[in-house]
């Protein structure tokens, strides 16, 4: 553990309870000190919702510490069961109040013979996983919960549906763009003739876990969300599950042709053969393949990008950019350090370096020695962007309100692969535009010695060179100053004089 003033990814407990609030008439409470109650706030603020959110904090404060907190936790979930009657309760410790070493099993085992509701504990390690792990974590042990309740009172659906039929795991609240994919998803599978089952967890109630087995396959669009339920359903009920990313043309036409193989095996009588939409998707409906091929797109040929965010965006926008727009990406980057492996796998041979790292000033400093035509990334790369005046088009959470329009904007099917084209293009600066901006200095023109994210300089100036530097013209003052450190790098150089500046400018055609 350490202390960080910016993260990619939050605390377990906030993975947990992104799980509980996005289910209907589930209402968690979080056992922490006051002031880890923010979720309630974050979480109305980004998904602009009209209710209260269904989370209640049992303080940990002085008289717990010296009592313990057993009582208070109690009442509060009876409390809560009789003005609520939810159909579950989620207690879910904190890093803090773990630090008490109380058996909070103990607790809602009591809470429980005095509730009708169900009651469970979020089983998951709050020093040992982050907020996406918890959160797929939780969903995978809420989804179990009832299942084996299901099978107990033997009320389980085990018979497939009369028509192809399929559950949608991992879209839950303050989800990046979720609600659109959703949308979007639904779309794609209605025009396949396929009827959704059960969304999960968005929007979902848990006593209708009972169906899940009723449909003939699960899709799972997100890495990190939604894969452990798929898999414990996989090995309780064989059920099949996709989890490839349907992301650009050609992840959503394989996804496509994944479905087909899988209703094909589950009833062979149908023969389904979905070229001719995949097709016509691609071709015809989405403006995406036609836009690769415009004269727009082939000015970004020789364009280096850099991507970095979750590992589900990262990976799928490498491939998409690579694939589909002829961009290189120079480096490929992803802070779901514990799926490393995984996202190695996915981007290799489509990104010349990559990077794995949780540390944001590290993303920083890579992004400013690569210096990028443009960057693909989290908000925090947007802000990296800003100070290297480098664009940046937002691609992955952690999420802002920016990232919660209130127009129709998915990120993934076909209508999501335009979406990525327009960011793609608009995030960067193209021919004429770079000529205004060398002729007027755009709209900012503070003087900036350097905008260099290390705050470690090797290189020193000598009085003529910096006396040179400051006569450049200040928009561009700290982009001539980074190239002329690079190449006095590239030379073994650790003193800039003015002959090196010369030597630099002649280096780049200037």
């Amino acid at each position: 553990m350490k202390l960080a003033y910016w993260m990619y990814a939050g605390p377990a407990h906030i993975g947990t309870l992104r799980v509980a609030s996005s289910f209907k008439n589930v209402h968690a409470i979080m056992h922490a000190p006051l002031g880890d109650d923010y979720f309630n706030v974050m979480r109305s603020m980004l998904e602009r919702e009209r209710d209260f959110t269904p989370v209640t904090a049992s303080i940990v404060d002085r008289h717990v510490l010296a009592r313990g907190s057993q009582e208070k936790v109690v009442q509060n979930i009876v409390r809560k069961d009789k003005e609520e009657k939810p159909d579950l309760i989620v207690l879910t410790p904190t890093c803090t109040s773990s630090i008490l070493q109380e058996d909070l099993q103990n607790f809602v085992d009591r809470a429980s013979s005095e509730s009708t509701s169900n009651v469970l504990l979020a089983d998951v390690n709050h020093y040992r996983v982050n907020e996406l792990q918890a959160a797929d974590r939780t969903l995978e042990q809420i989804v179990r919960f009832f299942v084996e309740k299901a099978e107990r009172e033997n009320t389980i659906l085990v018979e497939k549906t009369e028509k192809p039929s399929v559950n949608l795991f991992g879209f839950f609240t303050l989800g990046f763009h979720h609600s659109h994919d959703c949308r979007e998803l639904r779309r794609l599978l209605n025009d396949l003739g396929i009827e959704i089952n059960e969304i999960i967890p968005e929007g979902g109630k848990v006593e209708n876990i009972r169906n899940l087995p009723k449909a003939w396959f699960n899709l799972v669009p997100y890495r990190e969300v939604g894969l452990m339920a798929a898999q414990y359903l996989k090995e309780k009920f064989d059920m099949p599950y996709i989890s490839r990313i349907p992301m650009g043309i050609v992840e959503t036409g394989e996804m496509i042709q994944e479905i087909e193989q899988i209703l094909n095996k589950v009833d062979s009588s149908r023969k389904n053969d979905f070229s001719s939409y995949i097709q016509e998707q691609s071709q015809f409906v989405s403006q995406a393949s036609w836009f690769s091929r415009s004269i727009d797109c082939q000015n970004l040929t020789n364009k280096k990008a850099i991507v970095f965010g979750d590992a589900t965006h990262a990976s799928a926008m490498t491939k998409v950019l690579v694939r589909e727009m002829g961009i290189g990406v120079a480096c490929a980057g992803t802070y779901c350090t514990y799926d490393g492996d995984w996202f190695r796998e996915q981007v290799a041979g489509y990104a010349d370096e990559v990077f794995i790292t949780e540390d944001h000033t590290q993303v920083g400093d890579m992004i400013s020695r690569l210096e990028p035509s443009a960057i693909f990334g989290t908000q925090m790369e947007r802000h990296i962007g800003k100070r290297l005046d480098i664009p940046c088009g937002v691609i992955s959470a952690p999420v802002h309100i920016q990232n919660f329009p209130l127009g129709y904007r998915p990120f993934l099917g076909y209508e999501g692969a335009n979406q990525i084209a327009d960011l793609v293009y608009n995030s960067f600066s193209l021919g004429m535009e770079d000529h205004l901006l060398e002729i007027f200095g755009g709209h900012d023109t503070k003087e900036v010695i350097t905008k260099a994210l290390s705050t470690d300089s090797i290189f020193h100036w000598t009085a003529d060179a910096q006396k040179e530097l400051n006569k450049v013209p200040g928009f561009v003052r700290g982009k001539i100053k980074r190239n002329t450190e690079k190449f006095a790098r590239d030379k073994g150089a650790d003193e800039i004089t003015i002959e090196l500046m010369y030597a630099a400018k002649e280096a780049v055609g200037a």
